[in-house]
């Protein structure tokens, strides 16, 4: 743990039950064999698959010719051949497409939040905090020509350092508000009927989750944006070694520059209320229109089973997409104090972000929030609130290509299966 940060470099170098009968029994026809005989005494033997359309051991196939006996029925006569093909009840087949399909789409909505875009999350980090740089990257042109030239001189490690300590603040994000609500009356969701006394204690839920997690975010922080040139193979587990150090005063030595973390609390918490508020408000908005949208087609004009299974998943798909990116964009500006108060006096080098090669040190000495924000402000100007902005357009950018993609890979998968 020691060697990631020298001792002497003071800042000059360096997330089957029973199922229904009704309406098999003699439905299915009989076969066309050579003898009557072999007709009259074949049984079918196989296991009882949900939803298919075997008989049972003892049970007879009909002889040719003859009706089945009549039974009563209490839903509609059923169709002797369904069209989903394969001997396949149509509901159950739709039923587990559809939760496949789900899955799939979560699964790659996560993929791209997560994996795809943590290289445009390691570069954004690397040139929020570095004060230096007179190359701002506010267009993707610039950032994506910066990546090459990281990736060509370290490896594609340099752009995926530090994911797995972001999982593990996800985690202790999660872990943190879900034993909270379970010991304290502060709700973890609100009710269709909420009153301000229940938002408040809901925010207040998600404050102290965010304070739990800090020193671990600032671990994670540290990860994601030292150079891959000084930095050794630390372990998955370094974040909360690091984390928990921060919080007792031990571990890897830091400057004295370091601010403590009762002066990080307001940022911090700043800073997730508001992605939270934020967020939540895009969400339902952007859920609401396309709800509504979607019911009006469907009052205007009979929809297809296929675009009626898409309007099942993707609108909620669509309005996350449009909240994480208005709340990304809105607090850019905050974000960016934030980690600069996060890494200083923690003795981190950073990649150089002009030349794509090279180390620069953090060596600022931020007072707190309000001098941070003056001295951005007055060096750097209000531009300088924004480095790194042209990473946030390209991960947006792959995000909404992996949804247009999947939601065309599912179309065609409810098509041929319809």
């Amino acid at each position: 743990m020691h060697p990631r940060r020298p001792d002497g470099f003071d800042g000059l170098g360096y997330r089957s039950g029973a199922r229904d009968e009704q309406g098999f029994g003699g439905a299915f026809p009989a076969r066309s064999f050579s003898s009557a005989s072999d007709l009259s005494h074949w049984v079918t033997t196989p296991p009882d698959i949900p939803g298919s359309r075997n008989l049972h051991w003892g049970e007879k196939s009909p002889p040719y010719g003859v009706p089945p006996p009549s039974t009563p029925l209490e839903g509609p006569a059923e169709e002797p051949f369904p069209r989903g093909g394969g001997g396949s009840v149509p509901g159950q087949s739709s039923e587990q497409l559809n939760r496949f399909a789900g899955f799939g789409i979560g699964l790659a909505s996560l993929f791209t939040e997560n994996v795809l875009a943590h290289p445009c999350i390691v570069l954004r980090r690397q040139c929020q905090v570095n004060y230096h740089a007179r190359l701002y990257h506010l267009t993707p042109f610039t950032v994506i020509n910066i990546m090459y030239s990281f990736n060509k001189t370290q490896g594609p490690r340099a752009l995926w350092k530090g994911m797995g300590s972001t999982f593990i603040v996800q985690g202790v994000t999660l872990g943190a508000e879900g034993i909270i609500s379970e010991f304290t009356p502060l709700p973890r969701e609100i009710s269709h009927k909420w009153n301000p006394k229940q938002i408040g204690e809901h925010l207040l839920l998600k404050s102290l989750t965010y304070i739990v997690a800090m020193p671990f975010y600032s671990a994670s922080l540290i990860e994601t944006v030292q150079s891959e040139i000084i930095r050794d193979n630390t372990g998955i587990l370094e974040c909360i070694k690091e984390g928990i150090g921060r919080v007792i005063g031990l571990g890897v030595p830091h400057s004295k520059r370091l601010l403590p973390l009762l002066s990080l609390i307001f940022p911090t918490v700043l800073h997730g209320v508001l992605h939270y508020i934020i967020s939540s408000v895009i969400q339902k908005i952007v859920l609401l229109i396309l709800k509504r949208k979607t019911y009006n087609s469907h009052l205007a004009e009979s929809t297809s089973p296929v675009q009626s299974m898409l309007d099942a998943y993707f609108p909620e798909l669509i309005a996350n997409f449009a909240a994480s990116l208005c709340s990304d964009v809105i607090l850019y500006p905050l974000e960016t104090v934030l980690h600069r108060l996060h890494i200083q006096g923690t003795r981190t080098i950073i990649d150089n972000t002009d030349l794509g090669y090279e180390v620069l040190p953090i060596n600022t000495q931020y007072e707190g929030m309000r001098d941070c924000i003056n001295t951005i402000k007055q060096e750097e100007g209000m531009l300088g609130f924004y480095k790194g902005f042209g990473a946030v357009v390209i991960q947006y950018t792959l995000h909404a290509a992996v949804l247009q993609i999947t939601k065309i890979i599912y179309s065609t998968l409810l098509q041929n299966s319809v």
